[in-house]
């Protein structure tokens, strides 16, 4: 109850705080007053944003829609930065990579190829633990993790009802940590992996920044990274495991099941569109047809409603099946693109990125020292889309100011919003991991709170190594 009345406060307080604002900020007929009044309104609207995402006043998709509301009538934003943000090239990619996961899920190939991975690693408990890192990574790179988490869970859940009850419940925990970190872990590898790095390429390609970022310049990035956290992952559940490492759990494996037709179909379209998406500039240059990442998602989408399945008249997919689609993401993408905006084109960000000023002149490892902390422990008690929508646009003009390519700052920042392993409210993976009822928050914020610091100088040693 005192939480509900303190929740039920801080949303009056902003409401009252987000309607003085509307009504104090001064206008009148001067240009730089009008101006001054935009950047109060801008002020508003985000502060508005981010307290209901904080604490989800209503769906967090919905308050992505806020400047459809208050945009126009404020005047903070026209019509084309609202149709730019809401329908922007890198929601099409993420749509594209949403209906190649629903497919991937429809006919469990998610569950062939983590099957496959356990049965090459083997069933002591510290190798099962491995197979799901790696299982859940590899999943997260292509399907969003919030849905690579969803299949894994039972998959997880189902190995735990093998294991005798007695004993110690180490293996249990890491078993399902395992989960909730390897989707997150996976999902830095690829654009397609984890909202906030699509995020952050939309932001960054526009005005004033012009930095384009192509599915394989990510990939250059974040795949070595992805792999370095995951192995650094599973040595830290290996020495904690003990004398438990070497348990074997050899019910664990189910019958080998064939592949079947559907599954290489929908393998086969899912790593043609990886290869146009990872050798586009490639096939460009020696071929002279131009194409863009988000029309090859949105293609593989397409053709997966033509090709036909084993079955009389089946198709690979059918409408039916994008009720599942996460639709709501995105809204929030689209929601994120236009806070940014507004903040940006009404000289809120400006103003913010002078916070940084006197780190101008700091020596880098500190510099992302600063940012890459503040970015893992930010998205411990907020989304990691609401702390990419809001801060690398301050970022990416601080670097900007102080002649800093901003790939340099936001990337690393991006990486580190990814890297949330305390909390349930973290990321949604974390979140979704706990929804089992078989963890404890102590247990993900002990060893989360260790790998959030190793994290931590792991992101900004390789950033300096492979960005400085």
């Amino acid at each position: 109850m005192e939480k509900m009345n303190l929740k039920t406060m801080i949303i009056v307080t902003t409401l009252f705080v987000f309607a003085m604002i509307l009504l104090l900020a001064p206008v009148d007929d001067k240009a730089t007053d009008l101006n001054e009044a935009k950047f109060w309104y801008a002020i508003a609207v985000a502060g508005l944003m981010v307290v209901f995402w904080l604490f989800e006043v209503v769906p967090i998709y919905v308050t992505a829609l806020f400047p459809f509301i208050f945009a126009i009538p404020l005047g903070i934003l026209n019509t084309t930065h609202l149709t730019g943000a809401y329908g922007h090239k890198y929601i099409y990619l993420f749509f594209g990579g949403f209906v190649l996961s629903l497919a991937l899920e429809k006919w469990d190939v998610h569950k062939q190829i983590a099957e496959a991975i356990i049965r090459v690693v083997g069933t002591s408990k510290s190798r099962i633990i491995l197979g799901f890192l790696l299982s859940t990574g590899l999943l997260s790179m292509w399907i969003s993790n919030t849905a690579t988490a969803l299949m894994m869970l039972p998959m997880a859940l189902a190995v735990l009802s093998k294991v005798p009850k007695s004993g110690s419940k180490r293996f249990k925990v890491f078993l399902l940590l395992a989960v909730a970190y390897g989707a997150s872990i996976g999902g830095v590898a690829t654009l397609v992996g984890s909202p906030p790095n699509i995020l952050m390429a939309g932001i960054l390609e526009v005005k004033p920044f012009y930095v384009d970022i192509s599915f394989l310049d990510w990939m250059k990035v974040g795949l070595p990274l992805s792999i370095i956290l995951l192995t650094v992952v599973f040595l830290f559940f290996y020495l904690l495991l003990g004398k438990e490492r070497k348990e074997r759990i050899d019910n664990v494996r189910e019958e080998k099941i064939p592949w079947t037709k559907n599954q290489i179909r929908v393998l086969i379209l899912f790593l043609t569109v990886v290869l146009l998406w990872s050798f586009r500039v490639v096939l460009t240059k020696y071929t002279g047809i131009k194409y863009t990442d988000e029309g090859v998602a949105v293609l593989g989408a397409i053709m997966l409603f033509f090709l036909p399945g084993s079955e009389k008249n089946e198709k690979l997919l059918v409408w039916s099946d994008t009720k599942r689609l996460p639709w709501g993401i995105l809204i929030l993408f689209g929601g994120g693109l236009a806070l940014a905006k507004m903040l940006a084109v009404n000289g809120v960000i400006q103003q913010l990125s002078s916070i940084f000023e006197s780190y101008a002149s700091a020596p880098l490892f500190v510099l992302l020292g600063i940012l890459v902390t503040i970015a893992i422990f930010g998205t411990e008690i907020m989304s990691n889309m609401a702390l990419v929508t809001v801060f690398i646009p301050v970022v990416a003009t601080f670097a900007l100011e102080s002649h800093i390519d901003p790939i340099l700052l936001c990337m690393p920042v991006t990486l580190a919003a990814s890297c949330a392993f305390m909390l349930p409210v973290g990321t949604p993976p974390n979140a979704i991991v706990f929804s089992s009822g078989e963890l404890k928050i102590s247990d993900m914020a002990k060893t989360g709170l260790v790998l959030n610091l190793v994290s931590a100088v792991v992101v900004v040693l390789y950033s300096l190594l492979v960005l400085g």
